[in-house]
């Protein structure tokens, strides 16, 4: 089976997902009305919004009395990262060091903010490095 939320959204999907994540659970006439009142949708068409998200493993239902209730399978933090990686793919290669590189050029952040991400990733490992030794030092019963 493949993972949860791999394949991309699109641009309704995102809407219909933000919902979830936002409520963390609706029915499908929840998910309706909750979006733009600009486009009316029928019923019908976020059913199958809704089917093709849960095809996709982007979200799941429970069904409570006699109604769906989904609830998202992926965090939005998991589908931003996806997506990022599609565009580092696409633009960069597949380079992430091409991406901070342009974003520098571009001044989307700093040498100094990037510095600074650097020391907490540092600091993240050590202590990663620190939990697993003391994991494995811990005595069997």
């Amino acid at each position: 089976m493949s993972q949860p939320g791999k394949k991309p959204l699109g641009p309704l999907e995102h809407a219909v997902m933000q919902i979830l994540w936002d409520r963390q659970q609706a029915t499908s006439d929840e998910v309706r009305k909750a979006l733009p009142q600009d486009q009316e949708f029928k019923e019908s068409t976020i059913r199958t919004i809704l089917r093709r998200l849960e095809e996709k493993q982007y979200l799941r239902h429970d069904v409570e009395g006699r109604t769906y209730v989904y609830r998202p399978r992926v965090k939005p933090e998991s589908v931003a990262s996806r997506q990022v990686l599609g565009i580092i793919d696409k633009l960069c290669k597949g380079s992430v060091e091409n991406l901070l590189v342009g974003m520098v050029d571009d001044e989307l952040i700093t040498p100094e903010k990037l510095r600074e991400l650097a020391d907490r990733i540092s600091m993240a490992e050590a202590q990663q490095k620190s939990t697993s030794r003391k994991a494995r030092r811990k005595p069997k019963k």
